[in-house]
């Protein structure tokens, strides 16, 4: 692998693409303000909340301020600011090696890596220097894959974001095109080695797993959604 990543070095490119947004929670919805959405409702990214017995019943919008109540007076001040992202890589990672089937498989292989990386570098660099809260961040490569960072950043399609139909209403508020994103018919990227998601500073703001949900939730968030029951129920499967 890095044999290939070596050959590869100068003819492929990774990119990043974040914005920072004035945002505050509304229950189990983030309310995200921008340029582009003025009017005073802001644009929803509607979440899941844990609905297990037993577990802490956490949901994302937890770590964001609520509207109307000052940040700081709370024993964590919450943020009021929330960071979406998407990162990928040149398509011809995933084209150019059709002929050979071992090279395919290692550059899927290395193009999963690299988006990946993409997020982490970009993620350092808003930390210490786009949104700042951690200026002063100096963690070895060993710290940063065991996360040793403020803050958290949640990627659609994994535990806390299952419902990868996310996608479309990050899309609206990020343009994703710009780095040579497409979206299929239920939010999947195109190139598959893509990542988008959240950003969050709070410094309590920590990885879980929606798991299951009932009937109620998915009604609830099908609503908040804009789309049918059934709809909803075909992207939140593997919660059900």
């Amino acid at each position: 692998a890095e044999e290939a990543l070596r050959q590869i070095d100068g003819t492929y490119q990774t990119f990043g693409l974040f914005e920072l947004f004035d945002a505050n929670a509304d229950g189990d919805d983030i309310v995200v303000f921008s340029g582009k959405w003025k009017e005073k409702s802001g644009k929803r990214i509607p979440l899941l909340r844990q609905q297990q017995p037993g577990s802490d019943c956490l949901c994302l919008s937890d770590f964001i301020a609520p509207q109307n109540i000052s940040p700081s007076s709370f024993l964590f001040p919450l943020s009021s600011k929330i960071g979406l992202f998407a990162t990928s890589v040149s398509h011809g990672l995933e084209t150019d090696f059709d002929a050979d089937p071992y090279q395919k498989m290692m550059m899927q292989l290395l193009a999963d890596r690299l988006a990946e990386a993409t997020a982490e570098r970009m993620h350092e660099e808003v930390r210490k220097r786009y949104w700042g809260y951690a200026k002063d961040e100096n963690l070895s490569i060993a710290e940063l894959q065991i996360e040793k960072f403020q803050g958290i950043r949640p990627a659609v399609g994994y535990p806390s974001l299952p419902d990868t139909s996310l996608n479309f209403v990050l899309d609206e508020l990020l343009d994703m095109k710009q780095i040579g994103i497409r979206l299929t018919e239920s939010g999947a990227m195109k190139p598959h080695a893509s990542v988008s998601g959240l950003m969050l500073a709070h410094p309590k703001a920590r990885y879980f797993s929606i798991g299951k949900i009932g009937e109620d939730q998915l009604c609830d968030y099908a609503r908040r959604r804009g789309l049918p029951v059934e709809v909803c129920r075909k992207f939140l499967a593997a919660n059900l």
